[in-house]
């Protein structure tokens, strides 16, 4: 085992202490490819060999600091790849690791549904359980030609490869110093989720969420004196699973109305059919000076009107707070 899959037990709003939880991470090796708003998968090859200890017992080492520096629980799935990791995780609970050894990842993928394979959506397992093939153990029997046949020549050769326990990928460091970017200086962190008071499938509770959380994000951009060139969308499910779409934005801005556009275009984007929210956050990203950005200008009022209502409201509610201004479908 070298992958450990981390996913901290963040309160809602407190995605801020991310940054923190990540050099935590770093403190056992550089490899740290972080899964916003809550996780990370860590390559923790060379920490073995170290410190001379296991997966696992690294695993506990990083929970134990995780509680006495942050006080945040976590769990840890553990296993050769990152998909096992990912997949082991979901197995795992606070206080124990899941781990998949090389010579237990048959045992651990035959009997879980097609579903639990990273990568094959709803339309895929249906595909496959019409076929009898709903379980990994039956998906890793088929002939590949069957698979192909099935689901494409591409999509199919992945499938038969991942159930049969070859995992391809690896841990790309990524996001580590850009976090330390946005949360340096005394900056903000310019992120924010919504949280329903229990899991949520109606498509109008979560496009109010989104608004809500885009015009938080512009008001606090504006506050700042930023731009964010991109927009990121996580969507946390009823079975702690979550799904992860970015979007780089026309011009950077800060523009609410811009932001609130981007945010639905990536949720509509994602296809829910039914799905059992827990959590939403967005995230701005890329952020510049707003005196550094350029604007299109345009010959529509409309759009004129409404940076110069925004310029109003931000005044309002730095002199009433935040909810003295907001959208209406927000005050309903």
């Amino acid at each position: 085992m070298t992958i450990l899959c981390v996913r901290f037990q963040l309160p809602p709003m407190y995605e801020a202490a991310l940054p923190g939880l990540l050099d935590l991470l770093e403190e056992f090796t550089p490899v740290v490819e972080a899964l916003p708003p809550d996780g990370a998968l860590i390559d923790v090859r060379g920490a073995e060999r170290y410190f001379g200890r296991s997966a696992v017992e690294l695993a506990s080492v990083i929970r134990v600091r995780s509680l006495a520096l942050h006080g945040v629980d976590c769990m840890i799935g553990a296993g050769p790849g990152p998909m096992l990791a990912r997949m082991a995780l979901r197995d795992a609970r606070p206080g124990v690791t899941c781990a998949v050894t090389e010579d237990g990842v048959r045992e651990f993928l035959d009997a879980k549904p097609v579903a639990a394979l990273p990568g094959v959506g709803t339309a895929t397992a249906r595909t496959l359980c019409e076929y009898g093939l709903d379980t990994l153990g039956r998906v890793a029997a088929a002939p590949l030609a069957t698979l192909q046949r099935l689901v494409g020549a591409k999509a199919g050769r992945e499938l038969h490869e991942k159930a049969n326990g070859v995992d391809r990928g690896r841990v790309v460091p990524n996001a580590v110093s850009h976090f330390r970017l946005r949360s340096s200086g005394g900056t903000p962190l310019l992120a924010t989720d919504r949280l329903f008071d229990r899991d949520e499938l109606d498509p109008r509770r979560h496009r109010r969420a989104l608004l809500s959380a885009a015009e938080e994000l512009g008001s606090r951009l504006r506050a700042v004196e930023k731009v964010c060139r991109s927009l990121t969308l996580t969507v946390r499910y009823a079975d702690r699973s979550s799904t992860t779409r970015s979007r780089t934005l026309g011009e950077p801005t800060a523009h609410s109305a811009d932001l609130t556009r981007t945010a639905y275009g990536l949720y509509e984007a994602l296809g829910l059919q039914r799905a059992r929210v827990r959590a939403i956050a967005l995230r701005a990203e890329g952020l510049t000076p707003a005196e550094q950005a350029s604007h299109q200008l345009t010959f529509d009022p409309a759009d004129e009107k409404a940076r110069r209502v925004e310029e109003v409201a931000d005044r309002a509610r730095a002199k009433f707070g935040p909810r003295a201004v907001m959208p209406g479908a927000l005050a309903a």
